[in-house]
Formats: structure tokens, C-alpha cells, sequence
């Protein structure tokens, strides 16, 4: 029987909704994505998150992709991403989550509107005491503030299970030091945003970065041998990856689509199982061209890496 990790380390790929063309879900392909993940010797994957275009799926469906990741999951945490700007809702999917058998519950702070640090408080203490497994908080508000050091030391004084949070901002150093030092490092920091800030940030203690899947392979290498002081090499690799990782993150709809199709080019996905749902972003014919030898060159440079 596999064992699981007891903590993130590294790269935490976020798990793609894989459409056909009709717009229904493969979960067979889903399941995939979760077993290459496990065989990139990652510690943990995270679904149905903003990268799972979780906001195009139905309640059900949300469920039905957890489960999906949460039956191959059996050598790595599974994260239930149970995202809902109302409380009440948020608690009931997060509940959902760890009764199918998450691992770990994240849930977004929600920021379609502004609201202070004592109702992002709330909102979080309330979801952090409805289940009782670890839960990771994600603060993404581009262009606006995100929580910090005081947030995050006055969450972790009143709930146990609140692990870890998310934060997918530039220049972010400073804030990392900061909570780190506030909470005595009982919070680990992730990275985010497709591991853009990630060779910057290990040095400073980050814990992970969640990128997508499509070079989850390659991203833990890095990872590790950055931690084992190997920087220049880590380095080596991580240049060949920035490229694509810049360029589909101009627009995130474009993201979803590069991810998979890199996925169906290293075999993880079949190709019919590499759309996205409607609405979606329609690159140009030259930027798509761009885009498939970017992940080409990936994929021959992950092969070489292989042997």
C-alpha cells in the first residue's frame, strides 16, 4: 500500500479540468494528470482550482473531479479546493471536500468586492473550524493588498488546522520573511502564479510552488536541487521552462489551454481531452503557433531529461 507524504514540499501541480470538444468532462484523463503528478515524485496536487477552471463547473461536477483525483490520489495529498464568496456555501463545499476525501481543504479569499481583514477573519475562521483536516489559504487580489504577517498569525493562534497559504504576488519577499516569522513558521508559504517568483523565493523558505502539471517533472528537480544548494543547476532547468511560463500567463484562459496542450504532447491527456469549456479566450493563429513550440521544445527537453 502507497504511503503518503505528511506535509507539502515542493512543486504542487493544479490539476486541469480536461473537456472534449462536447464540453463534457474526461475524469479518466483527470485521474491521469494526478498519476503523472505522483510519478514526478510530487507531494500534493490541488483541485478544482482557478488553474481546474473550477468556475466553469457546476457544483457536481466539482465534486465528481475531487473524487476522480481523490481515487488516484493514493501517493499524494489530495487538496479539495472549495472555493464560494459566501460563507455558508464555502463551509458546506469544504465539508463535502473532506468527506470525499481530501487530504488537505483550500478555499480563495473572496475579493469580488472589498472587504477588511476582520471579515476576511471571519470568513476564514469559520470554514477553518468546520472540518478538521489541514486547510490552506489562497489570496490572490491582483492589484490590491493581500493578507499578511498579522492575518496570518492571528488566524493560526485561534485554528490548529490552518497550515499554509498561498499567495501569488511579486516581490513578495519581505511578506514571506514576515510570516514566517510571526506564526514561528507553524504556516508554510506557497507560491503561486505558475511558479514565476520560485527560484527567487526558495532561498527565503518558501515551502512550494503550484504550477501546472505539464512540467511537474521538471519543476520538482529544480526544486530539489535548489533546496540541496545545487542553484545552478536548478537554474539550468528552470530557464527552459520561463519562457512557456511567461507567455501563457499573459491571460489566464490562455494558461488553461497551453497547460493542456502540453499534456496531450507528453501523452498525460489524449488530445480529444485537451479543451477548455465556453467562454473561453481565442489566441491568434500566430500567438497558438507560439505557443505549441514553446511546449514542443518542453516536451523533447523533458524526454532528454528522462534518460
Amino acid at each position: 500500500m502507497a504511503t503518503k507524504p505528511t506535509q507539502i514540499d515542493g512543486t504542487v501541480p493544479v490539476i486541469p479540468t480536461t473537456f472534449r470538444q462536447d464540453e463534457s468532462i474526461d475524469l479518466e484523463a483527470v485521474a491521469s494528470c494526478v498519476r503523472f503528478s505522483a510519478d514526478c515524485g510530487v507531494t500534493a496536487v490541488c483541485l478544482p482550482a482557478y488553474g481546474s477552471e473550477f468556475y466553469k463547473l457546476s457544483e457536481a461536477e466539482r465534486f465528481q473531479v475531487l473524487e476522480a483525483a481523490v481515487g488516484a490520489g493514493d501517493r499524494v495529498l489530495v487538496i479539495g479546493q472549495s472555493n464560494h464568496p459566501a460563507t455558508i456555501r464555502a463551509i458546506e463545499i469544504a465539508k463535502k471536500n473532506e468527506a470525499l476525501g481530501a487530504d488537505i481543504i483550500s478555499f480563495a479569499l473572496p475579493r469580488l468586492f472589498t472587504l477588511t481583514d476582520e471579515d476576511l477573519l471571519k470568513y476564514s475562521e469559520a470554514i477553518c473550524s468546520a472540518v478538521k483536516v489541514p486547510v490552506l489559504i489562497q489570496d490572490f487580489n491582483p492589484g490590491g493588498a493581500t493578507i499578511g504577517a498579522d492575518f496570518c498569525r492571528r488566524l493560526a493562534d485561534v485554528c490548529d488546522n490552518f497550515r499554509y497559504v498561498k499567495l501569488e504576488e511579486p516581490m513578495m519577499g519581505p511578506k514571506l520573511t514576515a510570516i514566517r516569522e510571526a506564526t514561528d513558521d507553524r504556516i508554510g508559504v506557497l507560491e503561486g502564479w505558475g511558479a514565476l517568483y520560485m527560484m527567487e523565493l526558495i532561498p527565503l523558505g518558501i515551502c512550494g510552488t503550484m504550477p501546472g502539471v505539464g512540467m511537474a517533472d521538471l519543476l520538482q528537480q529544480a526544486w530539489r536541487l535548489a533546496k540541496s544548494g545545487d542553484e545552478e543547476q536548478a537554474v539550468a532547468i528552470y530557464e527552459k521552462v520561463l519562457p512557456q511560463i511567461v507567455f501563457s500567463l499573459q491571460n489566464f484562459e490562455l494558461f488553461a489551454q497551453v497547460e493542456k496542450d502540453l499534456l496531450a504532447r507528453r501523452g498525460v491527456i489524449p488530445k480529444e481531452s485537451a479543451y477548455s469549456r465556453s467562454a473561453t479566450y481565442t489566441p491568434d493563429e500566430h500567438s497558438w503557433q507560439y505557443a505549441q513550440k514553446l511546449n514542443t521544445r518542453i516536451a523533447e527537453y523533458a524526454k532528454q531529461m528522462a534518460k
